[in-house]
C-alpha cells in the first residue's frame, strides 16, 4: 500500500484554512484542500500494515489502505468506488467526522498519522466534479413500499440503500428542508448545505421521494404509515437535550445548544424562524457549557454573531499534552486536543484556571476546566 518509504519521504501535511479576517465574517466553509500532488504524497505515507488499525477506528468500516493506494497510483475513479462501497455519504464524513481512523493509524504512534480525512474528502469531491457519481437505478422494482421517518444521515443512508434494492421509498421530514442534524445542527462553516442538496438530487433520481413539513404523529398519521407501507423505518434521532438541575436554571437567557445552532442555520438558508425563537449573541457576554463538538460549534457561531466575550466551561480536568498511545478500549487515549473550531486551550483540573486562545475566527476565547464544576454539560442532544 502506498510507497514502501512514503512515511519516511514525506511529512504529514493537512488542509489549511482561509485567513482569519476573511472567514470570521461569514458562514462559508474555510478549509483549503490539498493539491493532487500533495494528496498523492500523503497517500504514499500509508504503510502496508499487517493489521490496518484504521479499519477498527472507522465507524463505517471504510477500506482505507485500498483507497489510499489508489490515490497514490492516480486511479481516483477506482478510489471513489472503494470509498462508496462502505460509505453512502463521504462528503459528509470528510467534513465533519472527528477522524478516529487517524487516531488508530499506526503512524500516530509518533503523532504523524496519514491524513485520511483529507484524502476521503478530496476523493468524493473529485468524483462529483468528474461526474462519476450518478444515480444508481435498480434493474427491477420489488413493489414494496417503505416509509422512513426522519431525513438525517441514518434516514438518508437507509433510503438510498433501500431504493437501490428496488423498493419504493418515501422519506418524511418534519422540518422545511431535508437533512436533519446535517441541515440544522451542524453550522454551515463546517458543512455547506448545498452538499446535502447535491446528494439529495441523486437520491431523487434513484426514486426516493421526500416529504417535508411532514411531522409523523402530528400532521401525518402513524396508523396511516403502518397501513399504507410494507415497512416503516424510524430514523428520527434524539432531540431531547440534557438539562442540568442547578440554582439559577430558571433564569432568562439560557439556551440549549442545538435549537440555538438551528436558528442560525435557518438564517443562513433564509428560512423563517419559528415564532419566539430569534436568539443572537451579538454584543452579549456568552458562556458555553461543554467543551465537545457542540460547544465548539456554539463558540464559532457566537463569534460570527459578534459576541462581546465568550467563556467556555468544561467539566473534565486537563488531559496530558501527549496521550498514552498504548491505552486500549474502553479507556482510550486522551490528550489536550481541542474540538473544532478552537485551537488548543484547555486548563488544569481541581480549580477553575482560565487560559486564553484564539479560535479559527480569530476572536480571543477564554476556556475554563474544572472537576469541581459538577454535572455540567452542553445540555444538547443528539
Amino acid at each position: 500500500m502506498g510507497s514502501d518509504t512514503g512515511f519516511q519521504d514525506f511529512d504529514r501535511q493537512d488542509r489549511t484554512y482561509l485567513p482569519v479576517e476573511e472567514r470570521k465574517t461569514n458562514y462559508r466553509e474555510f478549509t483549503i484542500p490539498l493539491t493532487t500532488k500533495e494528496l498523492a504524497n500523503q497517500a504514499a505515507r500509508c504503510i502496508d500494515c499487517g493489521i490496518p488499525f484504521c479499519h477498527t477506528g472507522c465507524p463505517v468500516n471504510n477500506i482505507i489502505p485500498d483507497f489510499n493506494d489508489l490515490v497514490f497510483t492516480d486511479d481516483w475513479r477506482a478510489a471513489s468506488e472503494v470509498l462508496h462501497s462502505t460509505n453512502n455519504f463521504p462528503e459528509f464524513t470528510g467534513r465533519v467526522c472527528p477522524a478516529p481512523c487517524e487516531e488508530a493509524c499506526t503512524l500516530n504512534l509518533h503523532d504523524a498519522p496519514v491524513t485520511i480525512k483529507s484524502i476521503e474528502y478530496s476523493i468524493v469531491e473529485r468524483a462529483w466534479d468528474e461526474g462519476w457519481i450518478r444515480p444508481q437505478i435498480p434493474a427491477r422494482r420489488t413493489g414494496k413500499r417503505v416509509a422512513i421517518v426522519g431525513s438525517g444521515p441514518a434516514g438518508l443512508a437507509a433510503a438510498q440503500q433501500l431504493a437501490r434494492a428496488g423498493h419504493r421509498v418515501m422519506v418524511f421530514e418534519k422540518n422545511a428542508k431535508v437533512g436533519g442534524l446535517l441541515r440544522y445542527g451542524i453550522p454551515d462553516f463546517k458543512l455547506d448545505k448545498r452538499v446535502i442538496d447535491r446528494r439529495m438530487a441523486q437520491m431523487q433520481a434513484e426514486g426516493v421521494a421526500f416529504f417535508v413539513n411532514s411531522y409523523v404523529g402530528h400532521n401525518v398519521s402513524i396508523e396511516a404509515l403502518v397501513d399504507d407501507y410494507d415497512v416503516v423505518v424510524l430514523a428520527g434521532g434524539s432531540e431531547y437535550p440534557r438539562d442540568i438541575d442547578v440554582p439559577g436554571r430558571e433564569l432568562q437567557g439560557i439556551e440549549f445548544a442545538v435549537p440555538y445552532l438551528a436558528q442560525q442555520n435557518r438564517r443562513v438558508s433564509r428560512e423563517n424562524l419559528p415564532a419566539g425563537l430569534d436568539t443572537s449573541a451579538e454584543g452579549k457576554h456568552i458562556i458555553v457549557i461543554g467543551g465537545g463538538d457542540t460547544g465548539s460549534d456554539c463558540v464559532g457561531t457566537t463569534n460570527r454573531q459578534g459576541a462581546a466575550s465568550i467563556t467556555q466551561l468544561e467539566v473534565l480536568p486537563r488531559p496530558t499534552e501527549q496521550p498514552d498511545k498504548l491505552l486500549t478500549c474502553p479507556t482510550g487515549p486522551k490528550s489536550c486536543v481541542p474540538p473544532r473550531p478552537t485551537k488548543k486551550a484547555v486548563t488544569g483540573g481541581g480549580r477553575c484556571s482560565p487560559s486564553r486562545s484564539r479560535d479559527r475566527t480569530g476572536r480571543s476565547t477564554r476556556f475554563m476546566a474544572s472537576s469541581s464544576i459538577g454535572r455540567m454539560s452542553t445540555g444538547a442532544g443528539p
